[in-house]
């Protein structure tokens, strides 16, 4: 029998949602896709999306500021920033094929690159080298690798090197000051860096600059008081000197009396601040107004102003300074030989021990400390300098005679080079004293009179004598220009206290030219060992050469017929102390 064939029937209603649903699908796929894309404040869209893009190649990255430049006051750099590239890695980023040829281009041994990376391995970012010149940089991030990115900072050099290191001081790797007055105006030098957006691509490097944020503020130049040609000759002469005499090191101050500005201040042993791997213990101090002494014999001619200012004594006194020592209480002074009556002008030119004694007990000694606080002694010189000393100068409720005559005589007090030299400043000053100035002024200094006219001036003359032919500081002299000034040969105290009797300090302070003063000079060599270590025969010659070079290169007229003066026609007395 056959079987019925069976039509299947689909109902409409069916094809209809098939059909429904086909053509819906596109429309959701357009839908979510404008979700994505052009709808905003879609959960999880389009604000969403562009944020997590921009958030992985959006960055904003610091603008470095520029530093500003030291010169000194004839406009000559002692300090420049230049632009340089600091490279840096993310360690998760670089592959272990690019390490070979990123060691290549960065010249260091692969093992050690390797061994850094892996050390960062759970870092994101490592600096593989700071401060490379722009040409090294380049050829690394032109290899290409990916992780490595490069940016801009700035690196500082220094033009005069070694011969305004201590002064100038130096930075940091990121470029701030660390001594000097790269440190003391550190916030006027430095700038305010600034700040961009860029987009990075996923090796890290800028592929666009998308807006600035802040503009980088370069920082403020800096003018120093300084002569780079005063200091050169400054720095020339004090180097040769300590290198002749062995010693152990020196600072040379040179003041303009008429500002109060420092023209040259230099130190021995001195650095490269451009390259500091070799720099030994001490070298970057400014020993000129960090490092203090007893100034010994250098400050008799305060003690003669102070004894003048008494009215005990007149320029015309007579001191009899036979036998040609004189016993104190338990000490003893002694003078190379017995001068026998002595002016006061006498007195300072011969370095009397016993004459200056005399003076120091027939004043009261109280009156004596407070001239010598006049000029400056025990207070500090107010530059800003990092580490300047105070220097010391005590006050005692009672003065033991003893006391009170070494200390006429530069012991028991400290000063600093350049303190020192401020003293000095007051005689040349007709008793007027200014305010020192390690920045180059625009403007009158602050000055106050702390002597007066008349009897600076006379002190002033003594010292002519004291470094003329019969005076302990003969060494001093300047063919052309009249010199006055003041010898010292200081014994060094002792680790367990007392003084060392064969370690010594040579200085000689003085000023020039004598009637119109415009250079008051310093200069301290410690610890000369080979031969001399009279001030007279060490640190005098310095004198002379620095403040000669100096007076010419600041075209000050001579003031006397020139004469030659030539050290190897000047008798030398080396078997006595003659210049205390």
């Amino acid at each position: 029998m056959a079987k019925k064939s069976v039509n299947a029937v689909i109902p409409r209603w069916r094809y209809y949602l098939v059909m429904l649903s086909l053509v819906s699908l596109p429309l959701i796929l357009l839908v979510k896709v404008a979700q994505l894309q052009i709808i905003p404040n879609e959960a999880r869209g389009v604000d969403f999306l562009q944020t997590q893009g921009d958030n992985r190649s959006i960055r904003k990255v610091v603008v470095p500021a520029y530093r500003g430049l030291i010169t000194d006051r004839n406009g000559e750099p002692l300090a420049i920033s230049t632009p340089v590239t600091a490279i840096s890695v993310n360690p998760q980023q670089v592959r272990e094929q690019d390490i070979d040829r990123l060691s290549v281009a960065m010249n260091t041994p692969a093992a050690q690159l390797r061994a850094r990376l892996k050390r960062y391995r759970n870092k994101s970012f490592m600096y593989l080298a700071r401060q490379l010149p722009t040409e090294q940089a380049e050829r690394i991030l032109d290899l290409g690798i990916t992780g490595i990115s490069g940016r801009r900072e700035y690196k500082r050099f220094y033009p005069a090197g070694e011969v305004t290191a201590q002064l100038v001081g130096f930075t940091d790797i990121n470029d701030s000051g660390q001594e000097g007055m790269e440190l003391a105006y550190d916030t006027w030098l430095r700038g305010e860096p600034g700040a961009k957006k860029v987009v990075k691509d996923r090796a890290g490097r800028i592929i666009n600059d998308i807006s600035l944020i802040k503009a980088a503020r370069s920082g403020e130049n800096l003018r120093l008081s300084i002569d780079l040609r005063v200091q050169y000759a400054a720095y020339r002469a004090l180097k040769a000197a300590v290198k002749k005499h062995n010693a152990k090191s020196g600072s040379v101050v040179v003041l303009d009396v008429t500002t109060g500005e420092v023209l040259a201040m230099a130190n021995q042993p001195s650095f490269n601040p451009n390259d500091r791997s070799y720099v030994t213990i001490g070298a970057t101090r400014n020993r000129a107004m960090t490092d203090i002494m007893e100034p010994g014999s250098t400050v008799k001619p305060f003690t003669i102003l102070a004894a003048l200012e008494s009215g005990k004594f007149s320029s015309d006194s007579v001191i009899n300074t036979s036998p040609g020592y004189l016993k104190v209480d338990y000490k003893t002074f002694v003078d190379p030989s017995n001068y026998g009556e002595l002016k006061l002008e006498d007195v300072l030119s011969k370095s009397s021990q016993v004459g200056t004694t005399k003076v120091a007990l027939a004043l009261d000694p109280d009156s004596t400390r407070e001239l010598f606080q006049r000029v400056g002694f025990g207070e500090v010189v107010g530059s800003g300098f990092p580490g300047e000393t105070l220097g010391s100068l005590p006050a005692y409720r009672k003065w033991d005679p003893v006391t009170q005559a070494t200390f006429a005589f530069g012991y028991g007090l400290s000063v600093s080079s350049l303190q020192l030299a401020r003293a000095y400043a007051v005689l040349a000053n007709d008793g007027v004293r200014r305010e020192i100035s390690l920045v180059a002024l625009d403007s009158e200094p602050e000055s106050i009179r702390v002597i007066a006219s008349g009897i600076s001036q006379q002190v002033r003359h003594m010292l002519r004598a004291a470094s003329g032919v019969k005076g302990t500081g003969k060494r001093a002299m300047i063919d052309g220009y009249s010199v006055g000034g003041k010898t010292g040969t200081l014994h060094k105290v002792k680790p367990g206290g007392g003084y060392d009797q064969s370690r010594y300090m040579s200085a000689f302070a003085g000023l020039a030219p004598i009637e119109n003063p415009r250079l008051v000079t310093v200069v301290v060599i410690d610890e000369p060992r080979d031969g001399d270590y009279f001030g007279g025969l060490v640190a005098a010659p310095v004198f002379s050469e620095v403040t000669g070079n100096a007076l010419r290169l600041l075209q000050v007229t001579p003031d006397q017929m020139a004469v030659n003066h030539s050290l190897a026609v000047i008798p030398v007395v080396t078997g006595k102390r003659g210049d205390s």
